[in-house]
């Protein structure tokens, strides 16, 4: 039984309500099968009674001048054809003189006359003795309870003188017969009643358990601390339980808010720190790598250098402006003035990448469509692909390929890198660009955060995908006037 009260509203509610109109249904279909076996019964008594009197009044001349024929004749008269005003026909008549005796009968083989009533059976011994102790002025019903048959006893009397009793005899039988045929009508039009009530309870419960049920679970949600859960289905009433589902809405919207200021609040904490490390760092790396560019340009000053070591000391001359760039990006500067990036760069980037990419036994393969410089900081873009395909070659498989492709579009400068290995796992993709956050062993988690800032200083977009075992980051630069 509790069980039943533990199931769920989505089965509890129709089930108790369709229980209850089955209840219902068979109550009121009770009731009205004893009132219309009560009526059956009255109706029975009702015409008895008026032919009884009937009767009694004719018989009363024949039986005075002892006419038994004539009396014969009344008696018989309304057990043959169609009973008169529809009355309902006995199953016998008697006529008793004033010492209970048969005077005549409707049955004159099985009673006949002047044999003694109380002869016939304990019933018409009890019938005599009720005659005879209590005489009824009118018509009477005589009813013995375990009696197979129903009297009725009617005075046979005018004017004060009473010569006999007239009984008629109903069998209890006659009334089953009709019971049943309104019993079987009733039981019709209560089963057509369920066939249309249930299904519309079991409707109506669905769709008030259903949108509960929903709510329910997202409510579960919310304690288990999913801020923003997904919504119950809809519940398109203004009564309480829409009231309800209204309240829930305003709640996890101040929920879900309340937990969007709490991460920016720990992410600007976050972000102070690294901006307090940022700040020394920046001192101690600046200083140094000022000596070191002035040292490269006088040692250019002096020429009579091949051509290769010249390609070399241009090449660490932009690695060490791009190590001043990206310091820069640490600190969240405004845009840097730098020169306009250009294919030259994405040949620097390849090169410097080749060595990583041949200790992991990984190949990296550039596709780009530039021709000229583009309108973009060349030391802060390099330093996004330095970032990006490093992360991308960290978190490739053995000899798998890691993709770069350089486009450039009506919105900019387009750039996408591809890698196959473990996915992303989901708790770290929603904080992916945030600082300290890694997928990787051993990653420090600033490589992406920093690429996110020079991405955001730039005024463009990046976004990361991560499934089925293959890793996209798509990233749009747009371009400004060329310097």
């Amino acid at each position: 039984m509790i069980g039943l009260f533990n199931l769920s509203f989505r089965y509890k509610v129709p089930l108790w309500g369709g229980g209850l109109i089955v209840v219902t249904a068979m109550a009121v279909s009770a009731a009205l099968m004893v009132q219309a076996y009560d009526d059956l019964h009255s109706d029975l008594l009702t015409s008895s009674s008026s032919l009884a009197r009937m009767l009694a009044k004719s018989l009363f001349p024949a039986m005075l001048n002892d006419e038994v024929w004539r009396a014969f004749e009344i008696i018989r008269a309304p057990l043959h054809g169609k009973p008169l005003d529809d009355l309902i026909q006995p199953e016998l008549i008697l006529a008793l003189d004033r010492q209970q005796r048969v005077f005549v009968s409707s049955q004159p083989g099985a009673f006949p006359m002047l044999a003694d009533v109380r002869q016939f059976g304990p019933e018409l011994t009890r019938l005599a003795q009720e005659i005879t102790a209590a005489p009824a002025p009118d018509a009477a019903a005589v009813e013995m309870s375990g009696a197979h048959r129903m009297y009725v006893a009617v005075p046979i009397s005018d004017a004060g003188e009473r010569v006999g009793s007239l009984v008629i005899v109903h069998s209890n039988d006659w009334i089953l017969p009709r019971f049943r045929s309104i019993a079987w009508r009733g039981a019709m039009i209560g089963l057509l009643v369920l066939a249309v009530l249930l299904p519309i309870n079991w409707y109506w419960a669905q769709r008030m358990a259903v949108p509960l049920v929903d709510l329910s679970r997202s409510i579960a949600d919310v304690a288990k601390g999913v801020t923003a859960p997904d919504p119950p289905r809809g519940y398109p009433y203004r009564d309480e339980l829409g009231q309800l589902f209204e309240a829930y809405g305003v709640m996890v919207k101040a929920l879900h808010d309340k937990h969007l200021l709490e991460q920016g609040m720990i992410r600007s904490e976050r972000l102070a720190a690294i901006g307090r490390l940022s700040a020394g760092l920046a001192h101690e790396i600046n200083n140094p790598l000022g000596g070191m560019l002035v040292a490269l340009n006088n040692f250019k000053l002096r020429g009579g250098h091949d051509e290769r070591t010249m390609k070399t000391m241009t090449m660490l001359e932009r690695g060490l402006a791009q190590i001043r760039e990206t310091v820069n990006a640490m600190l969240v500067e405004a845009k840097v003035k730098s020169r306009n990036f250009g294919p030259l760069d994405v040949d620097d980037v390849h090169t410097l990448l080749m060595g990583e990419a041949h200790k992991r036994s990984v190949h990296i393969q550039f596709d780009s469509d530039l021709i000229a410089p583009l309108a973009l900081p060349a030391n802060l873009v390099r330093q996004i692909l330095m970032n990006l395909l490093l992360n991308a070659l960290q978190a490739a498989d053995a000899s798998s390929t890691v993709r770069c492709t350089l486009r450039r579009t009506d919105q900019g400068l387009t750039i996408e890198s591809e890698n196959t290995g473990l996915p992303v796992p989901e708790e770290v993709m929603s904080h992916l660009f945030e600082p300290f956050v890694s997928g990787r062993e051993g990653g420090n988690g600033l490589g992406l955060w920093i690429i996110y800032q020079i991405v955001s200083q730039l005024g463009g977009e990046i976004a990361a995908h991560s499934r089925d075992s293959v890793t996209r980051f798509f990233i749009v630069l747009p371009l400004g006037e060329l310097s």
